[in-house]
């Protein structure tokens, strides 16, 4: 069975704040949040990961996709982004936010609980010909057809 875990926090709990995205000025550190997968379909050739905010006033707003992962990675450990703890080949692209890498919640205030719904995909290609600043569509379009298997590990944020 493919599974996607965080140690981070339960499935379905609330993303520790270290993980969450501050105000300008702020001395929290925003620190990628770690992902392990196991089960992975036979034939899979690399993985991709997104992690996006389902809640109606986010508009699908992507905190984080990563491609190309090789076949032989399980794991995205805490403060992946932008080190040398992301595995060799992978591609972090732009996010939501306009930066490349992790961003992390930062829903408005008042908005209520907001789902991050993270994905690990199987994929049956090596490499996806995405630009740096997909969008979540063309992302979609990018893996569709080529998904061998997934599994999705969700977590909640408010302010």
């Amino acid at each position: 069975m493919f599974e996607l875990v965080s140690s981070a926090f339960a499935s379905g709990g609330v993303i520790p704040e270290r993980f969450a995205l501050h105000p300008h000025g702020s001395s929290a550190s925003e620190a990628s949040i770690p992902y392990e997968w196991s089960g992975a379909p036979a034939g899979t050739r690399s993985f991709a990961l997104s992690l996006v905010d389902h809640a109606p006033v986010a508009h699908e707003w992507v905190h984080w996709l990563v491609i190309d992962l090789p076949p032989q990675a399980s794991a995205l450990p805490e403060g992946a982004s932008h080190s040398a703890s992301m595995p060799s080949g992978s591609r972090e692209l732009v996010n939501s936010f306009g930066s490349v890498g992790y961003g992390g919640p930062m829903p408005p205030p008042g908005s209520g609980v907001h789902p991050y719904e993270a994905t690990i995909y199987a994929l049956d290609e090596p490499s996806l010909a995405l630009p740096a600043h997909p969008s979540l569509a063309q992302f979609e379009q990018a893996i569709a057809g080529h998904v061998l298997g997934q599994a999705s590990y969700t977590g909640t944020f408010q302010r």
